[in-house]
């Protein structure tokens, strides 16, 4: 089945992104960002295990389903990254956390 694929939905993922730290962002991207509504967020200097997690997360998402879905609107991907993310905290279960979810760990910890 083919479908058609709106300019917009093509542009969504030719984003640029990074998390490499001010040096390496051109002005170009932080003006996109900032007309786009788009908040730059760095790793903190000294933290280099903050981009092991963005990795993970970003690596988990892109598998899970960003690259199995063709979008044609933003609205389509919040929607998406919301349901998703419902599901990856609420109801599936970590390995890393003995096989219960997230929000299981955290009612926990209260």
């Amino acid at each position: 089945m083919a479908r058609k694929t709106s300019r917009h939905s093509m542009r969504a993922r030719s984003l640029p992104s990074g998390h490499n730290g001010p040096e390496y962002i051109s002005g170009a991207l932080l003006g996109w960002a900032e007309r786009n509504g788009i908040r730059i967020d760095h790793t903190q200097p000294g933290k280099p295990q903050q981009n092991a997690y963005v990795e993970r997360y970003n690596r988990t998402v892109r598998y899970a389903w960003l690259a199995r879905t063709l979008f044609d609107t933003i609205e389509q991907v919040q929607d998406k990254a919301t349901r998703w993310l419902w599901i990856y905290n609420h109801e599936r279960p970590n390995t890393a956390l003995g096989g219960i979810t997230p929000a299981q760990k955290l009612a926990m910890a209260a």
